[in-house]
Parts: structure tokens; C-alpha cells; sequence
């Protein structure tokens, strides 16, 4: 255990090296409910992914909303990127939202080099990497001064030679000063910057340069890298950046957290897991974790999860990883991906309280266990905190278990349990969306009951749905009664026992101005529902 200690420790210490540089610096936009609007209980569930793709903007999120999306926009599947199958096992399994982040190692971007008087007029990919194709145009149609020329720029798929994007940028100048100013005017491109220096004569027009099916227009003088292999600093990123993981601070509302394996013979490292973890508890979200490829049995998964140390309850593991029927002969296949989007399927058709593990939630039929659990194996994995995958009778695999890797961490009881964690989760985020307009209301008493009655219809809602093991749960809202002037503290405290769940759960929500906090507190046992409740504000 003194080992398993160090270990632990050691990653934890490289974990805050990669965080040491997050500062909250800059202003930060956060999305607010209408005052006295119902509490959202029905959003889509949003996952973010993070890892190497084709191409694409890097460190930018990007919405996606099916597999079409993510070909168009990221070039489809990279070889040894786990990102692309991902993706594609996330919509095949009932996902709806999902982001992606790109991120790269030195990704380096395309030359294009345009032929002018006194040089060369130099444009610059915007999006790293060998795959992006990029061709521009010069003409002089309908331009009479001799200082003004027409750019055009188009992306190119380089298998079939179809233009996916183009970009007209018509009667620019080379003159810095000028309105027209060329370099002023990429700005707005999504493919292509202007190098400097400015060549001293505009670009000639590309008459004559039949590269393209008798197209004028000139291709990469300099094609673009990949750069080297992902590295922990990659994945987790900078937050002053606005880099990798922290590229999803400007989203609202995460709810699964991923990151693929960056390569075929590369897992993703401890650091960056137990970094992404933090920034989990931080956002309200789940991480999903991979079983790391040397897990070729249970003994070794258990003893490996023990050694690694992973103790949260924002933390989903499973066992074991799979062989997928349409990749290479003895290859593994990581499903993190097909999880989430199991869990997405699971909250649009019943609801974030609902267990993982139940029929008609399955993998496809392509994909078969590296490593057959029997009863006592799953037991094994149950107890360390993993779930594990089992075939069922269809041969279809599924998630046994409803575990989250708490492993015994300071939570309250019944939150090792998956499904009440999440249940959590979504509960105070949508709480603290709709009941942030209070913290800029007049404090006292009336305040209070007008968000104790907002907070009580929301949790009836969700006993009519069924999210509740009884008919009772319990909510009461209070704030000081002389708070420093210009701000104020609301606290809402809530108490309800989940669907399947033999105890209560007691949370506090801390709300203000710097935002929203909760966390576990004692509690009065649940009560019956009062449909219409009493003011209980102090």
C-alpha cells in the first residue's frame, strides 16, 4: 500500500505541474436563466472529446451532431487516433451533442507562395497538419487600379480533388494603410493567413497555372506536419491559452468528458487523466476512462486501478477493452466513445437517474470482449469500481455494473453509484442555471420563497417522472439575514432519495455572485411532497 501511496502521489505531483498555470484570468461569460423561469430538467446530454485529428482548428470546439459533421470538418479518421472511431462509435450509439477539440504537438500548416513584383505574397494555413489542401487564385476581373487584384481560396479533398470550402476576397491591396488591406482581410478567413513581408508589387494573375483539371491556381509550396505524438501537457492544456482541456471553458453545460487514446501503442497518460479529472469536479462533469491495453486479465485491471489510485466519483472505468470486426486482426478497440453514447441514449429516453446497466443498452454486434468475465470476475470489478462487459444473450456486450471510481473517497453514501452520482450532477447544474438571476435580486425573505418555489416545482416534476424511489424529497432555500452590502449568498438545500437507492442524498447549493458550490450536508430525513410548499426561508 506504501507503494500504491508513492505512485499516486507522484502522479498527483505531475498532475498539478500541468495544472500549475491555472490562473482565471480575462473576463469570463456565463449563461444565465430567465428570472423565475422553470427549471430546464431536459437537456441534451453534451460530451466533449479531446484528441489528434486530420485537420481542423485546433483548440476550438466544435459542435457536432452526426459522423457527416465530423468528416467534413476534421477530415474523418486519422490512422492511430483513437478520436476518429470515437466519434463514430458515440453517434452509432445514441449520441446527439458532442464537441471536439483538436489538439496537436507542433502541428506545423501549409505554404502557399503566389508569384508577385518584387517577391511573393505568402498565405499561411490556418489548420495544421499534412492533410489539409489548400489551393488560391489571383485575377484582375473587373478591377481597374492597378494595386487592387481578386484572391480566391479553396479547400481541396485530396482523394477526389472536390472543393469542400471556398473563400472570395475581391479588389484587396498590399498598401498596409489602404482599407482594402489584404492582410487585414484574411483575417475573417477560416483557411489562410498573409505572411510577411508584403511583397513590393501586387501578385500576378495565375493565368496559365493548370494544376487543377485547367483551374488557375496554385497549390502548397510547403505542405503542412502533424508535428510529434500527443503528450499529456497536449490533452490537458493551459487554461490561460484556452488550450486542449480548457478549450470547453467556453461552453456551458458538459456532461461526459473523453479523451481517446492519441495513438495505437499509446494509452492516455495518469497525469492527464487525474489533471481532466479535477477539471471535471470542477464543471459538474463525468470523465470516462479507458482500461489501459496492458489490462489483460481482472487480476490485472484490479491491481493496476489499485496501483494508479483513482479515487473520485467523477470518474467512469470499465473492463474490458474489445476486438472490433472491422479493424485489424488483433488489434484492441477502446469504447469509450460507444459509453458515452450509450449515455446519452439513456438520458434522452429515461433520465440521468436511470442505471447503465439494463436491457436494450448494448453494443453493436461487431465488437467482442478481449477478455471473457464470468460472475466472480465481475464481482472483482464491481467491488474496485469498474463495470464490466458483458456479453448478454444476443451476444450482444453490455455494461454490468453501476459504478463510479469513488473507491471509498469522502462522497456521501449511495454516490458510488453512477446513476445517482449523475443524477447529482445534472440536478445542480440545472438548479444553478435557472437560479442564478437571484444573486442580483433584493435579499430577504420574499427571495428566498420565490426560489424555493422555482427549485419545489422542479423536483415535483422529476417525482411525477419517477426519478424519485418515494413520493418525498424535501427542498428549503435561505440566505443571511444581513448580508455586506452589494452582495448576497443563497442556500438551497436539497433532499431526495434516487430511483433504486435505499438512502437519502443531502446537497447544498452555495449560491452567489462568484458562483455556484455544492456539496454533500446533514440533513432532515426526506418528507412526504407537499404539492404546494410552505415558505421556509430564514
Amino acid at each position: 500500500m506504501a507503494y500504491a501511496a508513492r505512485i499516486r502521489q507522484r502522479i498527483l505531483t505531475d498532475a498539478e505541474k500541468v495544472l500549475s498555470d491555472v490562473i482565471g484570468r480575462g473576463i469570463t461569460v456565463t449563461e444565465m436563466g430567465a428570472k423565475d423561469q422553470p427549471v430546464d430538467l431536459n437537456p441534451d446530454t453534451t460530451a466533449a472529446f479531446i484528441g489528434c485529428a486530420l485537420r481542423g482548428p485546433l483548440n476550438t470546439p466544435i459542435l457536432l451532431r452526426n459522423v457527416g459533421e465530423f468528416r467534413r470538418r476534421f477530415g474523418g479518421v486519422r490512422t492511430g487516433s483513437g478520436l476518429g472511431p470515437a466519434v463514430r462509435d458515440f453517434f452509432e450509439h445514441g449520441g446527439r451533442r458532442l464537441y471536439v477539440v483538436r489538439v496537436a504537438n507542433g502541428a506545423r500548416g501549409a505554404l502557399i507562395r503566389l508569384p508577385s513584383g518584387g517577391g511573393a505574397l505568402t498565405l499561411h494555413a490556418v489548420e495544421p497538419g499534412s492533410a489539409e489542401c489548400l489551393r488560391a487564385a489571383v485575377d484582375y476581373d473587373g478591377v481597374a487600379d492597378d494595386e487592387l487584384f481578386n484572391l480566391t481560396v479553396q479547400r481541396i479533398d485530396r482523394g477526389s480533388g472536390h472543393v469542400l470550402d471556398q473563400e472570395y476576397f475581391g479588389r484587396v491591396s498590399l498598401a498596409p494603410a489602404s482599407a482594402a488591406f489584404v492582410g487585414e482581410a484574411l483575417l475573417s478567413s477560416t483557411m489562410v493567413r498573409a505572411g510577411t513581408p508584403m511583397p513590393a508589387g501586387r501578385p500576378l494573375a495565375t493565368v496559365g497555372r493548370q494544376l487543377h483539371d485547367g483551374v488557375s491556381y496554385v497549390g502548397h509550396s510547403e505542405e503542412g506536419n502533424d508535428g510529434a505524438s500527443l503528450s499529456d501537457y497536449d490533452l490537458v492544456g493551459s487554461t490561460r491559452d484556452g488550450t486542449g482541456l480548457f478549450a470547453l471553458d467556453g461552453i456551458d453545460g458538459i456532461d461526459i468528458v473523453y479523451m481517446p487514446p492519441p495513438a495505437a501503442d499509446a494509452d492516455v497518460g495518469a497525469t492527464a487523466l487525474l489533471a481532466a479529472e479535477r477539471y471535471c469536479q470542477r464543471r459538474g462533469a463525468m470523465l470516462l476512462v479507458d482500461p489501459p491495453a496492458e489490462w489483460t486479465s481482472v487480476e490485472s485491471a484490479v491491481l493496476g486501478l489499485r496501483r494508479i489510485g483513482y479515487a473520485s466519483p467523477n470518474m467512469l472505468g470499465y473492463f474490458p477493452r474489445v476486438r472490433d470486426a472491422h479493424a485489424e486482426a488483433g488489434s484492441s478497440h477502446a469504447v469509450g466513445g460507444a459509453i458515452a453514447g450509450l449515455l446519452s441514449r439513456l438520458d434522452e429516453r429515461v433520465g440521468p437517474w436511470a442505471s447503465l446497466d439494463r436491457q436494450g443498452l448494448a453494443l453493436r454486434r461487431r465488437f467482442r470482449p478481449l477478455v471473457e468475465i464470468d460472475d466472480e470476475d465481475r464481482e472483482a470489478l464491481e467491488r474496485a469500481g469498474l463495470n464490466a462487459l458483458v456479453a448478454d444473450a444476443a451476444k450482444r456486450l453490455r455494461v454490468v455494473g453501476d459504478r463510479n471510481l469513488s473507491r471509498g473517497a469522502d462522497t456521501q453514501h449511495g454516490q458510488a453509484e453512477l446513476r445517482v452520482q449523475r443524477f447529482c450532477l445534472h440536478l445542480v447544474r440545472a438548479i444553478d442555471l435557472a437560479t442564478r438571476w437571484a444573486v442580483f435580486e433584493a435579499p430577504g425573505p420574499r427571495l428566498a420563497g420565490r426560489v424555493q418555489g422555482q427549485v419545489h416545482a422542479a423536483l415535483l416534476t422529476l417525482a411525477d417522472r419517477g426519478a424519485f424511489a418515494n413520493a418525498g424529497f424535501d427542498v428549503r432555500c435561505r440566505m443571511d439575514s444581513a448580508p455586506p452590502a452589494g452582495s448576497h449568498a443563497i442556500e438551497i438545500l436539497l433532499a431526495f432519495t434516487p430511483v433504486g437507492s435505499e438512502r437519502p442524498i443531502a446537497l447544498t447549493l452555495h449560491q452567489s455572485v462568484a458562483g455556484c458550490r455544492a456539496g454533500n450536508t446533514a440533513f432532515a430525513p426526506v418528507r412526504p411532497v407537499v404539492r404546494e410548499p410552505a415558505v421556509a426561508a430564514v
